[in-house]
């Protein structure tokens, strides 16, 4: 590991160096690709940095345990624990930090939410559900962009599309797509009742162009008028735009903009991102059909996450979590939730890794 880390660092020092150099400096491409790829390595190369002085610390340290001044021995004795305590957790850190990147962890991110089992309350809680990534959204940050949704027949959606732009959103956005269970008694329940119902949410990174090609004669485009919530007409020329995709029959719809050419190309690329997160489910089932069972079928048909609401109880079933305060979770603090997802596939991972099993299909 330290001869990597060694290499690692040279290279880290090098990309430095290249920021001084006039001519990167004078090429707006190779500027931003030097930047980036420096930004990608600073984080493991400060921590193998700290790792190494805690070795030097501790090798100095345990010198003095044989000294002959009472006061070093002493002082040694007192220090030791610490230090060691402090390598074991840097080199889990550098353990996790030297994990093969996920490609679209960096990647912007389409979200879907679907209303599913449980009529009216189904349509509400998905309201809610996509409110509350909204806010957690905003307090981290990204630029979020309704594409499309429709309302339920008694208030809520039936489904939603949303764009979140930012810093690393996959990277902490992929573990949430799922079956999301609510429970809970519903407004309109008369006998006090708790009733169960579901949602669906699908978390996509988007794809650029060289990601997938797509060949306009495979497109049927459909034309008509943008509608808001109730179906009333909220634009009087045919703006909104359905994409039909002939060959895999991905259908999507956008009606954010005024203009037409511009959902044509929003539609484009929710089209795109479906295409090649359908692509990406292809490998990984090729690549990983038997592994999945060490962490469930990663298939977003299985539920994932309960919400019981008169526990104030929010359950995720794929790694045994279990947090209270659903009030403040559903306001966007779900920090402690996709930390503890992200947290619990990278450990799998670094298990696979050193021999402890098999990476999970998520990661």
């Amino acid at each position: 590991m330290i001869d990597k880390l060694e290499e690692v660092e040279r290279r880290f020092e090098r990309l430095t160096a290249d920021l001084s150099n006039p001519d990167i400096l004078a090429d707006t491409a190779k500027l931003q690709k030097v930047s980036k790829e420096r930004a990608a390595l600073e984080r493991l190369v400060e921590t193998f940095r700290g790792y190494r002085k805690v070795l030097a610390d501790l090798n100095e340290v345990e010198a003095w345990l044989s000294s002959a001044d009472p006061d070093e021995k002493a002082y040694a004795k007192e220090a030791l624990p610490g230090l060691k305590a402090q390598r074991e957790e840097l080199e889990s850190a550098l353990k996790i930090l030297l994990l093969p990147k996920d490609p679209n962890d960096e990647k912007n991110v389409i979200l879907e939410i679907r209303a599913g089992a449980g009529g009216d309350e189904a349509a509400l809680f998905a309201e809610e559900v996509m409110q509350m990534y909204l806010r957690y959204a905003d307090r981290r940050g990204w630029k979020a962009d309704i594409l499309d949704m429709s309302a339920g027949n008694a208030g809520g959606v039936k489904d939603a599309t949303v764009t979140l732009s930012g810093d690393a959103v996959f990277s902490n956005l992929k573990y949430e797509s799922g079956v999301h269970r609510v429970q809970r008694v519903p407004a309109t329940e008369t006998q006090g009742r708790i009733h169960t119902s579901t949602i669906t949410v699908s978390v996509m990174p988007e794809a650029e162009d060289v990601d997938v090609q797509i060949n306009p004669a495979d497109i049927e485009m459909q034309v008509m008028r943008s509608t808001g919530a109730g179906g009333q007409s909220v634009n009087t020329t045919d703006s909104a735009v359905r994409l039909i995709h002939k060959p895999s029959g991905i259908v999507v719809k956008c009606q954010q903009e005024k203009s037409q050419g511009k959902n044509r190309a929003m539609a484009l690329r929710m089209l795109r991102a479906k295409l090649y997160d359908m692509e990406q489910e292809r490998i990984r089932n090729e690549r990983d059909s038997m592994r999945r069972g060490q962490v469930g079928t990663g298939d977003r048909s299985e539920k994932i996450r309960t919400y019981n609401f008169p526990q104030d109880r929010l359950t995720d079933h794929r790694i045994g979590l279990t947090v209270h305060n659903l009030p403040a979770i559903m306001v966007g603090n779900v920090d402690e939730v996709i930390t503890a997802c992200r947290t619990h596939y990278q450990a799998e991972a670094l298990k696979a890794q050193t021999g402890g099993g098999r990476p999970p299909s998520e990661s």
